[in-house]
């Protein structure tokens, strides 16, 4: 990559792919496992974002049933099995990565465990999109979301300084990662974990989109 180029940081779950049900669902099967009542998918959409630990603790937590020792464990293996059965981009993302792969280095940093990313990625080609170093999950060398450690190694992989680094997130994890790094932030509303977002505390170089076709209007 040239230096100075732009770059253009995606997250994964909630703003290139729609995995909520397939997270829901792995979720109330995990909790079915322990005989703890089952959650609405929206309820466990809004749980999602910081890793999967984080994940399956607020899920207990709701439930008031006591975690067990092995439950993350259980959780991505139950996981694993059905990562792809509904997962699916969002409208129009394979296009807008083509497009904007055109004209940026563009790069993945999620919260999710690299092995379940890149299957994600690959089993809807989207992996094609990026290369292998720029893709980065949860559970690498680099703290989680929002610490801005990830983010900032795929900048200086790319050359990008921070005016030049956009990070797109459908998130409050995402927006914090952002300001973290001192990059600009592109939240989309589409995305289940938007709920979230205090809208009215964005400031300039942070922006709200509603469809996957309108980043390529603002980036």
């Amino acid at each position: 990559m040239t230096h100075g180029r732009r770059l253009i940081v995606f997250d994964l779950d909630g703003t290139l792919v729609d995995s909520r049900r397939d997270l829901a669902s792995s979720m109330n099967a995990l909790l079915a496992e322990y005989g703890a009542p089952q959650l609405p998918e929206h309820a466990i959409g809004r749980m999602v974002g910081d890793g999967a630990p984080t994940l399956v603790s607020r899920a207990f937590a709701a439930t008031a049933v006591p975690q067990p020792d092995d439950a993350l464990e259980r959780f991505l293996a139950i996981y694993n099995e059905h990562l792809l059965d509904h997962t699916r981009p969002y409208p129009g993302i394979p296009d807008v990565l083509r497009e904007l792969g055109a004209r940026a280095a563009i790069a993945v940093l999620t919260n999710k465990p690299l092995a379940s990313t890149r299957r994600v990625l690959a089993g809807l080609d989207l992996a094609r999109h990026f290369t292998h170093d720029g893709v980065i999950g949860g559970d690498g060398p680099f703290a989680r979301k929002p610490d801005p450690a990830g983010l900032q190694h795929l900048m200086e992989q790319a050359g990008a300084a921070p005016p030049a680094t956009t990070l797109v997130g459908d998130s409050a994890i995402d927006w914090r990662t952002g300001r973290n790094a001192s990059v600009g932030v592109c939240l989309v509303r589409y995305g289940f974990g938007f709920e979230g977002v205090q809208v009215d505390r964005l400031s300039d170089g942070e922006m709200v989109i509603d469809t996957p076709q309108d980043l390529l209007k603002v980036l």
